[in-house]
């Protein structure tokens, strides 16, 4: 009896323990180390945060081929949103466009296709020719379209990338860091969502040929929406990814893999990895009032400020409850406030760690107040 009783008494306290270990081992377990991918550098990012969760050799200059496309589409996205060209314009084929080598929409030279069918063209069925008939079309020729390529690609902060073709053929001075085509994917899905659709796309047909989008992803996971291939024997096999799962979407680039299948299984090992061990949360909406402060001598007395734009964190997974979000106003602060003047910053601290820092604007621009506004506000502050 005895024997009995104190063997029920060790085995309680047994998973009495282990059970404590078990929750406590749970919520502290270190993230393991990203998977190592075969490709020649490699980047993983968060797309609200900016946060890098896995990279190789992510500022290594490589040679693109076909993701320099991605640039190629945003230069022209930004014409579009400028109202300098027009989905509707009907684009003349030279015949240096319809002579580029490699992947074809098969545009005839001499004729006239919309717009939107080169653009379509360019992203699902990666068509050199369509890439040159748009850059003629855009800047007048290749060499200019370049230029402006450039010019965006230093706008963006693309500090270490170069372009001399809108197509990504091999070039000396044509090369690009996974890093920065990372930040032109970023771009494109956050200022041009309507046309970032069509990286989705998984067939497109023209003059009557139909070809598949070479994005193996957007058959094997229903999240990928993106973004664009690339190929050259000297280049190897690239691929950006991004993906959305519930309110977190994660960028993969995989550049220089030693074939189809190799940058698609990489890319899809990144993803996965990101979405396992880590989470993203947005706490708060740009646009939305977060506090009010007090303006002293101003046309108001109390201006409600919001977040410059939406505050997001990426943190490894099960760690929400352990944020602490403070917001920290300026102090005395008098009128005139100008619209977009930081007010204060939303910080955002895991443990000891900070994992966000966005200024605080107001909601509305503040004009000084009358004389006895001033009056009364200037013997309030001789008591602040």
């Amino acid at each position: 009896m005895n024997f009995a009783l104190n063997f029920f008494r060790s085995s309680f306290l047994l998973a009495l323990i282990w059970g404590v270990v078990s929750v406590a081992g749970a919520a502290d377990l270190p993230i393991p180390a990203p998977p190592t991918v075969a490709a020649k550098g490699y980047l993983l990012i968060d797309h609200h945060t900016g946060r890098i969760l896995a990279e190789h050799n992510a500022d290594e200059r490589l040679e693109p081929a076909s993701l320099t496309k991605i640039l190629s589409a945003y230069v022209v996205f930004r014409e579009l949103a400028e109202g300098k060209i027009s989905l509707q314009d009907e684009v003349l084929v030279s015949k240096k466009a319809w002579q580029t080598p490699g992947s074809r929409m098969f545009i005839e030279v001499g004729k006239k296709v919309p717009l939107e069918d080169l653009l379509i063209g360019m992203i699902v069925q990666s068509g050199n020719d369509a890439s040159v008939a748009l850059a003629e079309h855009v800047a007048g020729s290749e060499s200019t379209f370049a230029e402006l390529m450039n010019t965006h690609a230093q706008r963006l902060g693309m500090e270490n990338s170069h372009f001399v073709n809108a197509t990504g053929l091999p070039d000396p001075d044509h090369y690009i860091t996974a890093r920065d085509i990372a930040i032109v994917s970023a771009a494109t899905i956050r200022e041009f969502p309507e046309y970032y659709a069509w990286y989705a796309v998984k067939e497109y047909t023209f003059n009557g040929i139909k070809q598949h989008n070479r994005n193996r992803l957007l058959w094997q996971d229903d999240a990928v929406d993106g973004v664009k291939t690339g190929h050259t024997e000297a280049a190897g096999y690239c691929l950006v990814a991004s993906a959305q799962r519930e309110d977190m979407r994660l960028t993969s680039v995989v550049m220089g893999a030693a074939g189809e299948g190799a940058r698609a299984k990489a890319s899809l090992s990144l993803l996965n990895y990101g979405f396992r061990f880590f989470e993203s949360h947005k706490l708060y909406a740009s646009g939305e009032p977060v506090q009010e402060l007090r303006v002293w001598k101003g046309d108001i007395e109390d201006l409600p400020v919001t977040p410059l734009h939406d505050v997001y964190v990426t943190i490894p997974r099960g760690q929400y409850d352990k944020l602490t979000p403070q917001v920290v106003l300026e102090a005395g602060v008098l009128a005139p406030i100008e619209a977009g003047q930081t007010l204060g910053h939303v910080v955002v601290n895991l443990g000891e760690e900070e994992v966000a820092r966005v200024p605080l604007v107001p909601m509305q621009a503040v004009a000084e107040g009358g004389i006895w506004q001033y009056v009364k506000d200037s013997v309030l502050l001789w008591f602040q």
